[in-house]
């Protein structure tokens, strides 16, 4: 479907440039004018046409199930958030060790805990819940 607007596409162009040879330099910008609108309304097509597929797309995973609600879960961004932290830990430690000592550092590696406890029941809300799980089995 692509080819049949180039084509298209190309067909317009040829048309301004034969009309600009025949009407002058004087109407250049109406010409110019008229094939950028052209443009325009091919590309709101296109855009319009591409939202509409995403949107049916999403409509269709939504009434699947397969759609997730609370974001994304990937072993690649668990993995990256814990290598950010500990590379984040060692200038902070080293910035609070310099002006707290003992304290700043332990206060610094409550901090960095905390950070991570809560992504971690962010991405698994029930993980510090206690239950029957392994109970009377």
């Amino acid at each position: 479907m692509t080819d049949v607007h180039d084509t298209e596409l190309k067909k317009d162009l040829a048309a301004t440039l034969h009309a600009r040879r025949d009407l002058g330099p004087e109407y250049e910008s109406e010409l110019v004018d008229s094939f950028l609108e052209k443009i325009d309304r091919r590309i709101d097509t296109a855009v319009e046409r591409g939202l509409r597929r995403g949107l049916a797309e999403q409509r269709m995973q939504a009434a699947r199930g397969a759609g997730r609600t609370r974001g994304t879960d990937s072993w690649g961004e668990r993995f990256g958030f814990g290598i950010v932290s500990l590379v984040l830990a060692i200038p902070l430690s080293a910035i609070s060790g310099a002006f707290g000592g003992v304290t700043g550092v332990i206060v610094t590696w409550i901090g960095i805990v905390g950070v991570n406890a809560t992504q971690a029941v962010r991405l698994n809300p029930g993980l510090f819940q206690r239950g029957d799980r392994g109970q009377g089995d």
